[in-house]
């Protein structure tokens, strides 16, 4: 395509080159790049499952190292809320309460989420803020149930109303306590504080959307000499935004560059993938990752915490080894040695060593299994999987032959492809994102992360621009094609752990709930 100068001052304005969005163009005309999984990770085959001995250790070991270390949780907040009222938005658009009554609407809609919510909405932490607002325009005069109901649903969602579709979704209310409502922000800086406290201090960063800074600013004010008072410890939080850099074109369904109303090219946000760069710009050695929306109430939280300390051990265990092997192999190591490396890196790492390793000079043999060393390390919880929709474990094949442990999204395996089927159906783990990651060598450098990204396992994402439909690129994701090049390692982790809120209904769940 030959940009006029407009569009390529555009392109420069966003730090991107015109080859960088020539590449992204020529993508879409390619076929979709499917991952090609060879089997998917179990227990014993990927998957490690800890017995309460090596729980004990891990923890102990992280209680003892971790104060030595630089720690900092990385939360990726940048989402509004707006999923999570889907079913709700619908629910407005299209019931009419002069013709209908909530239950034949959800009959004829087939709207069972509709029914759930109003069934349980009185349990919501936001409830009692609704009704206060309702009073306020007197609608709470409405004696017609289903009437009421609909009025409900309209001032928690109305721009006049209390707008929450349009909130952040890390500052809604998730949680009712006894005294105050609690956002997600506030639940992970409680987390941090049981697990990720420093000689009286912990670090933070959530990456946010530009226009959300003031509202996470405000609230942050609001909160944190209560939450410092009552965990005796001090936040250091900092905010990111994903950079415009990282945005993709959008394409049509005939894979032509789009323009707007202002005769400008369309881009998008590149997906979570594009926060590699913010990950990257951190300086830390332990890194906790886990998303905005995955947080319990407070009844949870020794388990929760426990479960943070035991990945983190596993962690620090894995790099202490890995740095002296590190040393050795430049140093000089001997047969036993060598041996010794090779099976921690097959045993502990899930590194599949070359079937031609034993033909290799020793030299080369050395080189080898550096490279393979000289890696950042992940340690990823995994859940047993209770059919949520998204990501899991599996062993991968890459182009050059090699296979290697994955976090694999649905979106990224052929649905075409029966084999791929066959595993995927097979599986019995998923990602919770519970991740811990140590970013730095055995000499204390820290990695460039994006040299460790698959590239060629970006999406091709169907949306909607002004009632169109068009296709954008999502790069590799952050814990899937984004880390797809670092040494990993999969433990699985209790069901408690994995507490998302992707629809406002699973606020009405158990581990949402004070007891």
């Amino acid at each position: 395509m030959k940009f006029s100068d407009k569009h390529s001052r555009q392109i420069e304005e966003k730090g991107l080159t015109l080859t960088q969005v020539e590449e992204q163009l020529d993508k879409f005309d390619r076929k979709i790049p499917y991952t090609d999984i060879t089997e998917h990770a179990s227990i014993d085959r990927g998957i490690t499952k800890l017995d309460k001995a090596a729980e004990i250790k891990y923890i102990d070991t992280y209680e003892k190292e971790h104060h030595a270390l630089e720690v900092l949780k990385f939360t990726p907040a940048s989402g509004a809320a707006t999923r999570m009222f889907k079913f709700l938005y619908k629910f407005l658009d299209n019931y009419n309460p002069k013709k209908d009554s909530i239950n034949s609407y959800v009959n004829k809609e087939r709207e069972p989420d509709v029914r759930l919510f109003f069934i349980g909405f009185e349990k919501l932490p936001f409830f009692d803020d609704v009704l206060k607002f309702m009073n306020k325009t007197e609608i709470d005069r409405i004696k017609d149930s289903d009437a009421f109901n609909y009025e409900f649903v309209r001032t928690l969602l109305a721009e006049k109303g209390l707008n929450y579709g349009n909130y952040p979704k890390g500052l809604l209310p998730f949680h009712r306590y006894k005294n105050h409502l609690s956002t997600p922000f506030q639940e992970h800086l409680f987390e941090a504080a049981s697990y990720a406290c420093q000689n009286g201090k912990s670090k933070l960063h959530f990456t946010i959307s530009k226009q959300h800074y003031n509202k996470f600013i405000q609230k942050e004010q609001e909160i944190i000499h209560h939450i410092e008072e009552k965990t005796n410890c001090k936040f250091e939080i900092s905010y990111s935004y994903q950079s415009e850099k990282t945005d993709t074109i959008a394409v049509d369904l005939k894979n032509r560059a789009i323009l707007d109303s202002n005769g400008n090219l369309v881009f998008r946000p590149g997906g979570h993938g594009a926060l590699i760069e913010n990950l990257n710009a951190i300086d830390a050695d332990l890194i906790f990752i886990k998303n905005i929306d995955n947080v319990v109430v407070n009844t949870y939280a020794e388990e929760i915490s426990r479960n943070k300390k035991i990945l983190g051990g596993k962690l620090i265990e894995l790099q202490q080894k890995a740095f002296k092997f590190m040393e050795m192999l430049h140093n000089g190591v001997s047969d036993e040695e060598l041996n010794t490396v090779l099976h921690f890196l097959f045993e502990e790492l899930n590194v599949q060593i070359s079937e031609e390793f034993e033909k290799f000079s020793r030299k080369y043999q050395i080189e080898y299994l550096i490279e393979k060393l000289n890696k950042p390390i992940r340690v990823c919880g995994m859940v047993k999987n209770e059919g949520e929709p998204g990501g899991g474990p599996f062993w991968v094949k890459h182009e050059n032959g090699s296979v290697s442990l994955q976090i694999v999204e649905s979106a990224q395996i052929d649905k075409k492809n029966d084999y791929h089927q066959s595993i995927l159906k097979k599986s019995t783990h998923f990602n919770p994102v519970d991740i811990v990651c140590g970013v730095k060598d055995y000499q204390g450098n820290k990695y460039d992360l994006t040299q460790f990204v698959d590239k060629k396992s970006y999406f091709v994402a169907s949306k909607s621009k002004s009632g169109k439909k068009i296709k954008a690129l999502e790069l590799p994701g952050l814990w899937n094609g984004a880390m797809a090049f670092w040494n990993t390692v999969f433990v699985e982790v209790p069901l408690v752990t994995f507490n998302p809120v992707k629809t406002i209904n699973d606020l009405l769940k158990p581990t949402h709930q004070i007891k």
